[in-house]
């Protein structure tokens, strides 16, 4: 197994589940010089294990698998969800659905925990809970790094104690979930400021995240000293990835995106649509039983190409996403970022 060496490979794709991250996508990244992650949540562990024994019979170089860490689980969160299903159940039901059943479960942790021992990735990420410290000590025992997301800058006070080798630094610009351990509801740090208050409380590895679009905007992340820099949302419209067609087309055309967890009860950025402005006071805390109720509603959604039906994630810079092959996006991005340090 191969070491990431972020000094040559700063630039990172970032982990996007639910369709949008694909082997190719990931293969053809790192062959243009950007360091690639699989992500793991939602699926099966033997998928898991398929996918990531695909991208090493088609890339050589290191690789990251990011899978989401429990979340809690509160008494108060079915009943929540289920009071939120009442009030969409209408919505859902003029668009002929027959939402899910809110319920909880753990995204099959310990058997993908298990593939990713047996697999040992360059690195592996965890988002929305943290690991239990035996998890990590394993991952390291096989030489993986491990990474953990933080939100907050006081959150790296625990991610010393874990023990862990890096900080995902996930600005308040991120598209997607926000990944850290405590979904607060509340506004957050932009990445900028996030990077600086870490810094200067940690001296972990950070990889800043959070509505970078471009090589410059990269390289002014990595002069702050971050030391990688994940990009997902630009990566949205490359042919290689699984981005719904519906998703593809409102990234350009839609322009304001919000925090909501009308989707799935867990706090992420998405773009807004009807669905975020009629739900998103209604929706409650209550991840993943939310994410279980609306499921049918927003496959329905992407199946019929009816954007206000569909969890348009998307970080602030989603206008600028250029569609282009991921190869030749992924190294136009690296020249950006050369161009930018030689300045």
């Amino acid at each position: 197994m191969t070491a990431p060496d972020w000094a040559a490979r700063p630039l990172v794709l970032a982990p996007m589940a639910g369709g949008p991250s694909t082997v190719t996508l990931a293969a053809e990244v790192a062959r243009a010089g950007v360091f690639p992650f699989l992500a793991g949540a939602y699926l099966s562990p033997q998928r898991l294990a398929d996918d990531v024994a695909e991208l090493r019979s088609r890339s050589s170089g290191p690789f990251g698998v990011n899978v989401f860490a429990p979340s809690p689980d509160h008494p108060s969160m079915l009943e929540d969800a289920r009071a939120y299903a009442a009030k969409l159940a209408p919505w859902a039901a003029a668009a002929g659905v027959v939402l899910g059943e809110p319920r909880y479960d753990d995204d099959a942790f310990d058997a993908k925990v298990e593939v990713l021992v047996a697999a040992a990735p360059a690195v592996v990420s965890f988002a929305f809970g943290w690991p239990p410290a035996e998890v990590v000590a394993r991952l390291q025992a096989v030489g993986c790094q491990v990474w953990v997301t933080v939100n907050d800058p006081q959150e790296a006070d625990w991610a010393r104690e874990l023990g862990v080798d890096g900080l995902v630094a996930q600005g308040w610009e991120a598209g997607g979930h926000r990944g850290g351990p405590v979904d607060s509801g509340g506004e957050q740090l932009p990445v900028r400021e996030l990077v600086n208050a870490l810094r200067a409380r940690s001296d972990l590895p950070l990889m800043a995240a959070g509505g970078v679009v471009s090589g410059a905007a990269a390289a002014e992340l990595l002069e702050l000293g971050a030391t990688a820099v994940a990009m997902g949302t630009v990566f949205l419209a490359c042919p290689e990835a699984g981005t719904a067609p519906v998703h593809v087309d409102a990234l350009t055309r839609r322009d304001r995106t919000v925090v909501t967890r009308a989707f799935t009860g867990r706090s992420a950025r998405a773009l807004a649509t009807t669905w975020t402005d009629l739900f998103t006071e209604a929706a409650p805390a209550a991840y993943p039983h939310v994410h279980h109720v609306t499921a049918p509603l927003r496959a329905h959604g992407k199946a019929t190409g009816e954007a206000e039906l569909v969890h348009l994630w998307a970080g602030a810079g989603h206008a600028e996403v250029r569609a282009l092959p991921a190869a030749e996006l992924a190294a136009l991005l690296v020249a950006e970022l050369a161009a930018a340090k030689s300045r």
